[in-house]
């Protein structure tokens, strides 16, 4: 039993936490000293804001009392024009209010720090000074040409002065993703071009349009003194990169306008600013005070994308059907607005194109963008498969239909009870409604206020508690409609074939001897079990081929038995049955019925019982474990689901960013990935240093022999890119099979290479000479031979995987279903990239 651990006295206690904030505070200047750039240009903007007086409303723009501080510091087409050159400089300098100096600031010192401590003050220095002045100058280029071409969007654009430290911002952050990782630099330019871009299709002003520009020039400047020798231009997303991203695309069209709306900042010439009319409505975009509820329900359409979007991020199935739904419905939505806009010109005898401004150009971005947003969504249908538990939408709906029945009934009931409080139509000029007409009304209170050009309520209320139910009722059924489709997208699905999993799992405890039987746990298998219930099967069917995952798992006497009532199993559903990274045992077992077999991998086991590390050929893992050590690394086991949230986003990170630098998907089926780390019967293994920060993990899989775990197999192996010490793998592994040792472990397998051999010089039949080939070719793009190399360090014993088929006419259906299994997701882009990796 540990010792209790003795509070310290009120004395000792003091002097410790200065102790600390002390150290805390020394460590921040120690930091600090290491970004003098990005702090001289942070003190710089306040001392020039304080001097100029201009903290809180900006620079003075007074130019007829002779005080036009904005026309001398902002970059515009009017500073340039006066020769004012300096001001492509200076514009990022100022901000135009308190609020702005303090945000920017912030941010400037985030952003700054994470490059001036990557790529040095001299490198901050010298591109902040380039891509602030390339891009300011681009953008006012772009206002000049619009105006030039009569634009009324740019003449009014022309005649601003733009300033703010974002633009400077935007471009050193999108310099900085050069040097970043596939992962990140995918996600931080998507992320500030997708922010640059909806500001300056929503909001239009000039400083929106200088903004793009300073982005776009750090993009190119990052791609070319910043790069770190991978692709820059294109990346591959996994499934999850992609939903988050079509999730951000969804989300920022209801954003865009909602942020416009409420902070006051758009310019009505903006290229989408008629956008706002199907998100926010025109009360919330002309600045008109609706009161609280009224402006939750002219908010309705962006909330429902927000929520809807929330639910694209987790794949949910559910919510690209409501996107799909929702944006069907704003098509037409847009073209009534449309011809609403179009039916006043003409009866004010205005034209299509104004002074300048074109109302086509203005109005058509109603209907695009919802056309844009199902385009999106159509493409990207195939990775939006996640189910909510069964029942869920059906207690949602009961939900949501008692709602709406109980709040009918309570307005009703008002109206009925209070019918002087209600008229028909505007008051105080309508008449008064009958009890027919408030149960009419109800459904048409429900719909947003901003679409009165479309269909809208026909009673109003005069105040009062009509007035509160009026306007309340329907924001209570909106909240329970956003809030329980909120909770449909968080909640996770319960297997339909759970009493099945859980049948498989007891008879895995007692009989899983074999490596690769926890994988029969994993999402995706099915499973058949023998007549007597004492065995089972996993498998899954692809292309009709039943391939299993390993051996069947069960009592070894039992073996061939159970290898004939699967096949039978198989020929009643008309499926050809393939056994797929099998052992020697179930090869035997299928010889004797004469079916054919090919070796498809090659795994590699440690017997632990002396194993010791000790001589010259473990030489590399001794200096790979002191390496390590030296280093300030330790390995922890760990179990995912239980560990920290810093750990898990960091080992999360680490997997994005190993798929995303592939030219293919991350593989399945008997390549586990995150999903298969949530699972408390797998330990992983971190390799963490004093900052706690992960360098590399692994994560084992226990095999089981009467109840007790017996051996270990390695499955997730991943390590951090940029990681400075060497080894960190053979770190782990070896670390691993010392401990598993001393806990009375038999065994430690590394799994499996597939298609790689310990001896590729052995004959080879036409077919195997096939995949050797196959091998070959696939090696620059998964590399499974050199892992097999690397795994040659522990000096395993190696064991044959097979794949035991029934009849060679059937392999290349076999071959197809394979490949599907691993690659569910491949596209053809996909493949467009891998045959340019093999070349």
């Amino acid at each position: 039993m540990d010792a209790p651990v003795k509070d310290s006295p009120p004395a000792a206690q003091g002097p410790a936490r200065v102790s600390r904030i002390r150290a805390f505070l020394l460590a921040q200047v120690h930091q600090a000293r290491r970004s003098p750039v990005t702090l001289a240009l942070v003190a710089l903007i306040w001392v020039l804001g304080a001097v100029t007086r201009s903290l809180v409303d900006g620079p003075s723009a007074d130019a007829d009392a002779g005080d036009d501080l904005l026309a001398q510091v902002g970059a515009g087409v009017q500073s340039l024009s006066d020769g004012h050159y300096w001001t492509l400089l200076t514009s990022a300098l100022f901000a135009t209010d308190l609020a702005t100096y303090v945000a920017s600031s912030v941010l400037l010192l985030v952003v700054g720090t994470l490059f001036e401590r990557r790529h040095g003050s001299l490198r901050i220095l010298w591109m902040a000074v380039v891509i602030q002045a390339i891009g300011a100058g681009l953008g006012v280029l772009a206002i000049a040409a619009g105006s030039l071409l009569d634009w009324t969007w740019a003449n009014d654009l022309a005649a601003e002065f733009a300033v703010g430290p974002s633009m400077l911002i935007a471009g050193l952050l999108m310099a900085f993703s050069g040097g970043c990782s596939g992962l990140w630099r995918r996600r931080i330019r998507l992320t500030v071009l997708t922010i640059c871009v909806v500001l300056l299709l929503y909001g239009g002003q000039a400083t929106d349009v200088l903004r793009m520009g300073t982005a776009l020039t750090g993009l190119v400047a990052g791609v070319l003194f910043l790069h770190s020798g991978e692709r820059h231009f294109t990346a591959r997303s996994s499934r999850r990169e992609t939903r988050i991203l079509v999730a951000l695309v969804v989300a920022a069209t209801a954003l865009g306008p909602v942020l416009v709306a409420l902070t006051g900042g758009g310019s009505i010439d903006a290229p989408f600013a008629a956008v706002g009319l199907l998100y926010v409505g025109i009360d919330v975009e002309s600045g008109v005070s609706l009161g609280v509820a009224n402006t939750i329900m002219a908010l309705l359409p962006a909330l429902l994308v927000l929520v809807i979007a929330a639910g694209l991020r987790r794949g949910r199935a559910f919510a690209w059907w409501a996107g799909i739904v929702m944006h069907v419905l704003l098509v037409p939505i847009g073209l009534v607005f449309m011809i609403a806009y179009f039916q006043s010109l003409e009866e004010l005898g205005d034209d299509l194109v104004d002074d300048g401004f074109n109302y086509v150009a203005y109005l058509l971005p109603l209907v695009l963008v919802p056309l844009a947003i199902l385009i999106v969504l159509l493409a990207t249908r195939r990775v939006f498969t996640v189910h909510a538990p069964v029942g869920t939408y059906r207690r949602f709906g009961l939900l949501v239909l008692s709602t709406f029945v109980v709040l009918w009934a309570l307005y009703v009931l008002v109206g009925v009870l209070l019918p002087g409080s209600f008229v028909i139509g505007v008051p105080p000029d309508g008449g008064t409604p009958t009890v027919g007409d408030f149960i009419l009304d109800f459904p048409l209170q429900l719909l947003p206020n901003g679409y009165d050009e479309v269909i809208g309520p026909d009673l109003t209320a005069s105040g009062g508690l009509a007035g509160l139910v009026a306007d309340w009722a329907p924001v209570v059924f909106w909240a329970v409609v956003l809030i329980g489709m909120l909770r449909t997208f968080v909640t996770a699905r319960v297997l339909t074939r759970d009493a099945d999993r859980a049948r498989a799992r007891e008879i895995l405890q007692r009989c899983g001897i074999s490596t690769l039987a926890y994988m029969t746990t994993w999402e995706g298998n099915s499973y058949w079990f023998s007549a007597d219930g004492g065995s089972y099967v996993a498998y899954r069917v692809e292309g009709g081929v039943a391939i299993t995952t390993g051996d069947p798992v069960g009592p070894a006497g039992d073996l061939e038995r159970t290898v004939d009532e699967f096949i039978a199993f198989c020929h009643d559903h008309s499926w050809t049955p393939c056994l797929y990274s099998t052992t020697e045992a179930t090869k035997r077992a299928t010889d004797r019925l004469g079916w054919p077999s090919l070796q498809v991998a090659e795994e590699t086991v440690l017997r632990l019982g002396e194993l010791a590390f000790s001589g010259k050929k473990f030489q590399d893992i001794r200096s790979s474990i002191s390496r390590a050590r030296k280093a300030g690394i330790t390995a922890e086991w760990i179990v995912f689901p239980d560990a920290p949230l810093a750990i898990r986003d960091q080992i999360e990170a680490i997997s994005e960013e190993w798929v995303s630098d592939k030219a293919l998907p991350e593989m399945g089926f008997t390549l586990g990935g995150i999903d298969e780390l949530n699972d408390r019967n797998v330990r992983c293994l971190i390799a963490v240093d004093a900052d706690r920060t992960v360098h590399g993990v692994t994560s084992w899989m226990p095999s089981y022999r009467d109840g007790q775990r017996v051996g270990w197999t390695l499955d997730f192996m991943r390590r951090r890119t940029e990681g400075e010490v060497k080894g960190i793998m053979e770190f782990l592994i070896g670390t691993a099979a010392l401990d598993v040792q001393a806990e009375g472990a038999e065994f430690l397998s590394m799994s499996g290479a597939p298609l790689a051999q310990a001896n590729p010089d052995a004959e080879l039949t036409g077919v195997q000479r096939l995949l050797e080939y196959i091998g070959k070719t696939m090696e620059p793009v998964y590399g499974f031979r050199s892992l097999l190399k690397f795994k040659a360090k522990f000096q395993p014993e190696y064991e044959p995987m097979y794949m035991c088929y029934p009849e060679s006419a059937a392999l290349p259906r076999i071959g197809l279903g394979i490949s599907h299994a691993y690659l569910p997701q491949l596209t053809l882009g996909q493949t467009v990239r891998m045959v340019g990796e093999l070349r």
